[in-house]
């Protein structure tokens, strides 16, 4: 999965993604050929609560040159360079002119930020603080910005559905509005595509799973405004999936309820199966979370991640690329989902149809008839735990917490409990 992974992540790469524009349908295109994507353009000018979407924007060229016609910032060699969102500009300028519209980061100065302005017209360039300590105080620089705002354009997202027996829903967040950053973009919608891919080929699924690839902010919160008010009555799990693609411990960032469902069952999982990782309770800022977590909607939407947003130096820079990445680490990534969907699936309340005293375990064959024998002991535990704790009141999850029994473990004698009419789903 690793290579396929990395394949796609060299051709999303080089692509200009924004809140709107060509480089976001071209990315979509692409990430059809993993996942059955419905793509809708929503209009510019769409009110979303108290937003609306902004005209579609498109940029072709964009340099900056000094009076001997070398280019000396050139948005070809990184898409970076430019403010994202910028207006179109043809001009001369002085550098003293030239220097309000240029960005740095002096800090890190060997690297390029990243910046946008999507609701302030204005135009701007990021470069490093190196290139713009070379620049002539003395110089007349020409710039070219070829871009569009479109106030007729749209804004482009993708949506697929794979279906379950039920309508209650889980829902995978990501977002295709930033260029070329690595972790920060392209490993929350690989991610999100190869859970798909995964997941479309299991059967018997229980919950149906929709997966959206929007702009960040706005995309998400337009899709709110159409789904909203149906996922509060369905949605029983939900994960933003953004800064996955590194190789750093995972982190999970909580909902704003804290203790919902997806919040218990990746907790389960990465205290069963890793020995380093983060909890963060919900904050509201971040990503798309701080939109699904509002208090008008307060969904059961979470994020797992590695390391989070804001807390590597990479982050918002050129740096964030494809040598900071690990394509093993994005498959690691997908696993540890898959891990945490078995767990939702499979996480019910069970009645034990026996509760007077023990059934009798020996004669469904359930039981050793040799007393203490090792192989057969933890089986033993989990099945008496199970039993005892099946009133209707815990589900899999409180189970295995009560217990000290892994989740994983506690999967295949719930099976073989039910198969022998001892144990029943609750209704």
């Amino acid at each position: 999965m690793k290579a396929k992974i990395e394949e796609y992540f060299d051709r999303l790469w080089p692509i200009t993604r924004s809140l709107t524009g060509d480089g976001n349908r071209e990315s979509l295109k692409i990430l059809s050929e993993l996942i059955d994507l419905e793509i809708t353009e929503v209009p510019s000018g769409t009110q979303c609560f108290d937003w609306n979407v902004p005209p579609e924007w498109n940029i072709r060229e964009a340099w900056i040159k000094d009076s001997k016609g070398n280019k000396i910032v050139d948005f070809s060699e990184n898409n970076l360079h430019i403010l994202g969102y910028s207006e179109p500009f043809l001009g001369k300028l002085s550098f003293d002119e030239l220097k309000s519209h240029l960005y740095t980061l002096p800090d890190q100065p060997d690297l390029i930020p990243y910046l946008t302005s999507y609701y302030k017209r204005r135009w701007g360039f990021c470069l490093t603080q190196n290139q713009f300590e070379k620049l002539d105080p003395n110089e007349i620089y020409e710039v070219f910005i070829d871009s569009s705002l479109d106030e007729n354009g749209s804004m482009t997202i993708g949506e697929a559905i794979i279906k379950g027996s039920s309508d209650e829903e889980i829902l995978f967040s990501t977002y295709i509005c930033h260029p070329s950053l690595a972790s920060n973009e392209l490993s929350g919608p690989l991610v999100s595509a190869f859970i798909y891919n995964k997941l479309k080929e299991q059967k018997g699924l229980k919950y149906t799973y929709r997966f959206i690839f929007v702009p960040e902010t706005i995309g998400c919160i337009y899709s709110l405004l159409v789904k909203g008010e149906y996922w509060k009555k369905h949605l029983k799990a939900g994960f933003v999936i953004t800064c996955i693609g590194d190789a750093g411990k995972f982190t999970y960032k909580r909902s704003r309820i804290g203790n919902s469902l997806p919040d218990r069952a990746v907790e389960s999982i990465l205290k069963q199966t890793k020995t380093d990782f983060n909890i963060v309770d919900f904050f509201p800022s971040g990503s798309d979370e701080r939109q699904y977590c509002s208090p008008g909607f307060n969904l059961p939407v979470g994020s797992l991640m590695r390391t989070m947003y804001g807390t590597y130096p990479e982050y918002h820079t050129s740096a964030d690329n494809k040598d900071y990445v690990s394509f093993e680490a994005m498959e690691q990534s997908v696993q540890k989902y898959l891990d945490v969907i078995e767990l939702i699936e499979r996480n019910e309340k069970f009645i034990n149809k026996m509760p007077y005293c023990e059934p009798q375990l020996g004669k469904r064959g359930l039981y050793p008839t040799l007393g203490s024998q090792k192989g057969t002991e933890d089986s033993i535990r989990a099945m008496m735990w199970i039993l005892n704790l099946s009133d209707g009141t815990n589900d899999l999850i409180t189970i295995s917490e009560k217990s000290k029994i892994a989740v994983k473990d506690l999967y295949a004698v719930v099976d073989r409990l039910i198969e022998n009419g001892i144990l029943d789903k609750e209704l």
